[in-house]
């Protein structure tokens, strides 16, 4: 005997079931081309990107390059300057060595030709003084000669002291400590001197330098010497003219 199935037949559910199946069908080829779409979106905006990054790339190597030539220019002119005062620097110190040689001549020749000088021996020449490239920093030359026709060298020692005022009190103070640091800075109080004819302190047409106390204001350089053998100083006065 054969079994019948009664199935209830529902017209509703089954439209529903065809229509998602329908919707499932149409989402495939829609999620497809969304995709495509996204991808194709996403590859444009990375290459606006590439392309943004290679403009400001060749924008930086260009200021790079022009940094780079400013600075070849700079260093090339540097380098000019430093050469120019190199060479404007060895111009001086021959021109120094050469007006050296020729006081030591002129002295000479005055030392020789001075028949109206009653007193023969040393001279205390000029201290020249100049402003130097700080504050309070300056450039001295002291020259000494021998007046007469001897030509036994003089010996002896000289003391420099520079005489002013500090904080409204008279103050004399020793050249020496004043170089310390310095080039041709002075190992003592006391200069030492040995010539026949001319000698400048310092010697080769050199300059020394000194670098005044803050606060310390002069008005004059005394430079006293005494000469080997002799019990008697010289002494002379010199006026401090700031800046020249």
């Amino acid at each position: 005997m054969s079994r019948w199935e009664v199935r209830i037949s529902d017209p509703r559910r089954e439209r529903r079931v065809r229509l998602l199946l329908v919707l499932a069908l149409l989402a495939l080829p829609l999620a497809f081309y969304g995709g495509q779409r996204w991808q194709a979106g996403d590859s444009g905006r990375q290459a606006d990107e590439r392309e943004r990054l290679a403009r400001k790339t060749e924008t930086q190597a260009r200021e790079l390059e022009t940094l780079r030539q400013r600075y070849v220019v700079m260093e090339s002119g540097e380098q000019l300057a430093r050469q120019a005062v190199e060479q404007n620097r060895q111009t001086i110190k021959g021109l120094e060595e050469q007006i050296f040689k020729l006081q030591q001549d002129l002295a000479f020749y005055q030392g020789v030709l001075a028949p109206d000088s009653r007193r023969e021996g040393l001279r205390i020449g000029t201290f020249e003084l100049h402003a130097g490239d700080t504050p309070r920093r300056f450039r001295y030359k002291l020259t000494l000669s021998r007046v007469g026709q001897d030509e036994k060298p003089l010996s002896g020692r000289l003391r420099v002291s520079l005489i002013g005022k500090q904080a409204g009190k008279d103050l004399s103070l020793d050249l020496a400590p004043l170089t310390q640091g310095l080039p041709d800075a002075l190992s003592g109080s006391d200069i030492p001197f040995d010539f026949k004819h001319f000698q400048a302190i310092p010697e080769a047409g050199r300059y020394g330098e000194i670098d005044l106390p803050e606060g310390f204001e002069p008005r004059q350089i005394k430079v006293r010497a005494t000469i080997q053998g002799q019990a008697k100083e010289q002494e002379r006065l010199f006026n401090w003219i700031d800046g020249e």
